[in-house]
């Protein structure tokens, strides 16, 4: 992907803060480089203090990089120009609590300047999208946790944006709302929106992504298409054979077992030749798989692996 291609680019971008009464420097976000491209829905994911949730709101205008720089659409984070055809959804959003959520979309309408019949008609529509029209007059202080998700995710989406941002949109949703909110991302996304999003849940991202980039400790540690990361690795070998069930085995985790034939999986460090050599004259071989490891095995491996000293 070429710059010109880019919707969103982050280059080089540092953050450092200064903390306790002792002024300790400390960097949130190190050196880190990231494009994404138009028409894009792109996964965001690491750890809790990972530096997600800075990058993202260095991205947005709401705090300067120590170093570095960022544009949307070619323009400055926090200009007008970027805020024109941005959608914003924070994590954990606060907002007026005796608006009601169309009182609340009607606030986020006039300030992008839309005219009163398309705020009513916009606000109508979204409220209705993301299952909030019954609830739609009663104060906010009135709504759960996950309501409040869902009426951000409104206001996320009330100027018709061209990149939405959204910063662990999945927060305080039971499962029916998680799937609401997928389905609207992949209505988003077929509308050729851009959509740049960071979650904990990553089967949601394995599921939705174009791309995915992780980020650990303040630093990029790898970006690229959900399939060729996992490519990259496996989560151990399964293979099928008939053998009798007295048969032991030691080593292995016996997964299924239905009469003579059983279901072994061999871990990611297993020598599989010799395995399988130990078998002859005392099972039959019937297949021989490798396991390809989910995002959260290959997650969890490569944050480990950078924990090492």
């Amino acid at each position: 992907m070429t710059t010109t291609d880019a919707v969103l680019v982050i280059d080089d971008l540092t953050k450092e803060y200064r903390t306790d009464i002792r002024k300790r420097r400390v960097r949130a976000v190190v050196g880190l480089s990231l494009e994404v491209g138009r028409g894009e829905l792109f996964g965001f994911v690491g750890p809790n203090g990972a530096g997600k949730t800075t990058t993202i709101r260095t991205a947005m205008g709401l705090i300067r990089p120590t170093h570095g720089r960022v544009s949307i659409f070619g323009h400055p984070a926090g200009s007008r120009a970027a805020r024109e055809r941005l959608g914003f959804l924070p994590e954990a959003p606060y907002f007026y609590d005796y608006l009601t959520a169309r009182e609340l979309l009607d606030l986020v309408g006039r300030i992008f300047g839309l005219g009163a019949a398309e705020r009513r008609a916009r606000a109508g529509e979204l409220l209705e999208r993301v299952g909030l029209a019954d609830a739609a007059d009663r104060p906010l202080r009135k709504y759960s946790k996950g309501m409040l998700q869902r009426a951000g995710l409104a206001q996320a989406l009330m100027n018709d944006p061209d990149l939405v941002v959204l910063d662990e949109p999945m927060s305080g949703l039971d499962p029916l709302g998680r799937k609401d909110v997928r389905d609207l991302m992949v209505e988003l996304h077929e509308r050729g929106k851009t959509i740049f999003f960071s979650t904990h849940i990553l089967p949601d991202v394995e599921m939705l992504c174009d791309r995915v980039a992780v980020i650990h400790q303040g630093r990029l540690r790898d970006v690229g298409p959900v399939d060729r990361l996992l490519d990259e690795t496996h989560a151990g070998t399964e293979v099928v054979l008939r053998a009798p069930q007295a048969l032991a085995l030691d080593g292995v985790t016996i997964e299924r077992r239905a009469g003579e034939e059983m279901t072994v999986v061999l871990p990611i460090d297993a020598d599989v030749t010799a395995f399988l050599a130990g078998l002859a004259g005392k099972a039959r071989v019937v297949t021989v798989t490798p396991r390809r490891a989910s995002l959260e095995d290959w997650f969890v491996r490569l944050t480990r692996s950078e924990a090492q000293p």
